[in-house]
């Protein structure tokens, strides 16, 4: 289907991409964000995990987390590092891509011990998703309330983006006026090498499909790659490890769609099953979507409902529900799967905990406890 059917398109324009904090653009967008990190590093032996807070929430920054003999603990935060909603770490250098969710959408890069390497505008507001292309060489970061995707070389040796950043501004709305007045990018992610990037826009309810020159990081062209239904609003995509499927986690509407992956990029619906329990009538919107390791069970978060959706996944790819188990607090955002210590870790936003549920050989979920309190957490990552 070509880009501009049912009312959507794209308009893809070169920007440079400022890598210091001098311009009146970057000072305006750091208020309140990245400074320069005090002298005490991470030890990087002993910190697991890391977690993202929201300050207008009362988050304290960027929280370390490490395992204890009776949970995991909080230690001191990173407070210059605000807002972080989401990230990135690159697997070879252990190099981060963390997002300072605000207006004039920031980038910061750091180092295995959390200093600072440098600080880059988003070109857009409200980041809120961030992918690596496999080979560390392409990052892509999605602009929520701009509905833009920007894109950037990324230097091998010191891992800092470079040169210029192109961005794409996705045109689109759908029927919910109050959320879908404009497009809103909310995940972005590299498959075919580091050839396509597929971007989900959950105002536009499309999934786009950008062909990317791997070497240069030019977007050569654009398409639609998914009509999802008007309203439901797709947030996040999750690919199977094995099987050309994908798994599409909408919003508004509270459902997974099953999409056959074709070669050329683009999906087709082959099932759609909700995240709720039938007989749930109040508000709730779905959030993060996840697979184990083997693929063989996902996971969805519900905002409203307070639960973690558990469906098994058949060789075919289709889904049937397991259980929900309540998430351990109010407002469910992401989740981090930890299969070698046999848990999942949810990050409540409303009720500001990061809740532990156990995780049985088969995929099933234990009853949580509240866990570690962390207020305006949002986010949680290796």
């Amino acid at each position: 289907m070509p880009l501009g059917a049912r009312g959507s398109n794209l308009t893809v324009r070169a920007m440079t991409s400022p890598a210091l904090l001098f311009s009146r653009r970057a000072l305006v967008g750091t208020a309140m964000a990245l400074g320069a990190l005090p002298s005490r590093l991470l030890a990087h032996n002993s910190v697991e995990l890391i977690a993202g807070t929201y300050a207008r929430e009362g988050g304290p920054g960027l929280v370390p987390l490490t395992a204890g003999p009776s949970g995991w603990v909080a230690g001191r935060p990173f407070d210059t590092i605000r807002n972080a909603s989401f990230g990135v770490r690159a697997s070879a250098s252990g190099i981060r891509y963390l997002l300072d969710e605000q207006e004039k959408g920031r980038l910061g890069v750091y180092d295995r011990g959390l200093r600072r390497l440098g600080d880059f505008s988003t070109l857009g507001s409200d980041p809120c998703h961030a992918a690596l292309s496999p080979d560390g060489r392409l990052l892509a970061v999605a602009n929520y309330s701009s509905g833009s995707v920007a894109v950037w070389r990324v230097d091998r040796d010191t891992g800092r983006p470079m040169g210029e950043a192109q961005l794409v501004v996705h045109t689109g709305s759908g029927p919910n006026s109050a959320r879908q007045a404009g497009p809103h990018a909310h995940w972005v992610g590299f498959t075919m090498g580091s050839k396509l990037l597929h971007a989900v826009d959950l105002g536009a309810d499309a999934i786009f499909a950008h062909m990317l020159d791997p070497r240069s990081g030019a977007i050569v062209s654009s398409s639609l790659a998914y009509r999802a239904p008007a309203g439901s609003g797709p947030r996040h995509l999750a690919r199977h490890p094995r099987l050309r499927i994908a798994y599409l986690v909408s919003e508004l509407a509270n459902t997974v769609t099953i999409l056959t992956v074709h070669p050329n990029g683009t999906f087709a619906a082959k099932g759609i099953v909700s995240t709720l329990p039938a007989a749930f009538a109040g508000p709730s919107t779905a959030a993060h979507i996840a697979l184990n390791s083997r693929g063989t069970r996902l996971y969805v978060s519900n905002r409203g409902h307070d639960s973690i959706a558990v469906f098994a996944i058949g060789a075919d790819g289709g889904l049937t529900l397991l259980q929900h188990v309540g998430s351990g607090g109010r407002g469910p955002r992401l989740f981090l799967l930890v299969e070698a210590r046999g848990e999942m870790l949810v990050a409540n936003q409303r009720s500001g905990n990061v809740a532990r549920l156990p995780l049985d050989h088969d995929g099933r979920l234990g009853a949580a406890d509240h866990g570690t309190s962390i207020p305006g957490v949002v986010f949680l990552s290796a």
